[in-house]
């Protein structure tokens, strides 16, 4: 059984006044629906299950009226055994994208109060694209989404130290890891070695839950990489079933294209790549498309080096990274994660361990940002650090950062006073220069931000 952090925050919002139902929006197959069961069969008498994809006949619970007393009674004529009592009742509302109406009702239980509703969606964001969107807005003539009246939350695969945990590596451990990091100091040298490996084989399996379960009970890569092929191609499946005609075609050109687009010098996104002759036009909604699906996120080059890092974002320039790396790993040919564990993989190597910190930092919810010129001048990501704008440069092995550099010996220009390089090092600094091994990664994040204790009520990521 893997452990997950967002079961600490399902245990806070059980205990929230007023608590809103919940929308988990994901990845398929980033484990929803078994988190979702497991909480409410240990936290409620009475859990009340549906799954609009395996049992579309449960929408009918929705037609007509949408009040609750009228639902329930629908509800209980469908399922046999079910029991509806107030404060003792999960409702668990599978795949909700598939039934607008069920998402309409969350106002009607909200309002009334007696039940706690959780919601899980694989494509909420993509569910109505494009012109069928426009099509079913004008037959419903209202927007089916109750706003104010759900909490959401997105729920991502296995973050680094879910996997560690998976791995048997101890709180304490961890614990140990994360002080080094705080407070600058090594790690010692068994710790640093173990978590090194086990990076290594992060990179290859990444975080999809039946990924992380095969590889801990079968060690057998082959059988890995089937696996991660047989859920990629259940992506394009989805790609066919829910995008508009004229995009199906684009949208796993785009997908497809990902390992080319990163192994090139330039890692910026683009559309010749895809297809030569190929412009935005044909292809940015295909990459929102995927975007909205979880699949992958967008890396913003930024105008300036300066906060806010969202408002100086270039929106038509942008390198694009899967949210996994695991799928990265499985979209290169088979052989390559032999050759990261042998530490050998040449000119992917670049593409591999900047995927990976995009990996690092979309589970921990944070937007994706880089900086580059056209005088070849580029850093790999820009994040908000400790309030401030703070680089980022991932080695796959030591190695000079000459961008980085150049930025903190011009603050008149750049305005940037501190930066974290992260390769096969122990940490130490040099300087405005804080040195990291790669496995560190998952720590970096706005502290100042993480004092803010979230309200409960308003949208937030999880992972």
């Amino acid at each position: 059984m893997l452990r997950r952090k967002i079961e600490t925050f399902l245990a806070e919002w059980r205990k929230t006044e007023g608590r809103k139902p919940l929308v988990i929006k994901g990845i398929r197959q980033c484990g929803k629906t078994y988190i979702v069961r497991k909480f409410a069969q240990e936290n409620y008498e009475n859990v009340v299950y549906m799954n609009f994809i395996l049992e579309p006949d449960k929408k009918s619970a929705f037609t007509g009226n949408i009040d609750v007393d009228t639902i329930v009674l629908n509800l209980s004529a469908l399922i046999q055994g079910s029991r509806f009592i107030s404060g003792k009742t999960c409702i668990i509302l599978d795949e909700i994208q598939e039934c607008k109406a069920a998402r309409t009702a969350l106002k009607s239980f909200h309002i009334d109060g007696r039940f706690d509703i959780i919601a899980t969606g694989s494509l909420l964001g993509v569910k109505g694209y494009g012109k069928n969107r426009k099509k079913n807005e004008e037959n419903e003539g209202q927007d089916s989404v109750p706003v104010g009246y759900e909490t959401v939350v997105d729920m991502y695969p296995l973050d680094f130290e879910e996997f560690l945990w998976a791995n048997g590596i101890s709180d304490e451990v961890i614990d140990s890891v994360k002080s080094s990091f705080e407070n600058e100091t090594a790690v010692p040298d068994g710790i640093h070695k173990a978590m090194m490996e086990l990076l290594y084989r992060y990179i290859i399996v990444g975080g999809l839950p039946e990924v992380v379960n095969c590889f801990l009970e079968t060690r057998n890569i082959e059988l890995i990489y089937k696996m991660q092929r047989n859920l990629i191609a259940e992506y394009e499946e989805d790609m066919v079933k829910y995008a508009d005609d004229a995009d199906k075609p684009h949208i796993r050109e785009c997908f497809e294209s990902i390992p080319m687009q990163l192994a090139k010098e330039n890692k910026k996104f683009q559309y010749s790549v895809v297809r030569k002759g190929g412009r935005a036009s044909q292809y940015i909604g295909s990459i929102q498309w995927l975007e909205d699906a979880g699949i992958v996120r967008r890396c913003y080059n930024t105008r300036i080096t300066e906060l806010p890092l969202e408002g100086n974002a270039i929106q038509d320039c942008f390198k694009v990274y899967t949210t996994d790396i695991g799928i990265f790993m499985a979209m290169l040919d088979y052989g390559a994660q032999a050759d990261i564990l042998k530490r050998n993989l040449l000119g992917y190597k670049g593409a591999v361990f900047e995927n990976l910190m995009a990996d690092f930092l979309c589970k921990s919810g944070q937007k994706l940002y880089y900086f580059h010129k056209d005088s070849g001048l580029e850093l790999d990501f820009l994040v908000r650090f400790n309030g401030e704008c703070t680089v980022l440069e991932v080695k796959a092995k030591s190695g000079k950062a000459k961008s980085m550099a150049t930025v903190l010996e011009n603050k008149d220009v750049y305005h940037v006073n501190n930066a974290i390089k992260l390769g096969q090092y122990n940490v130490g600094r040099s300087g405005e220069v804080l040195t990291i091994p790669l496995y560190m990664g998952f720590l970096i994040r706005d502290r100042f931000a993480d004092a803010i204790i979230p309200d409960l009520n308003l949208s937030r990521l999880l992972y």
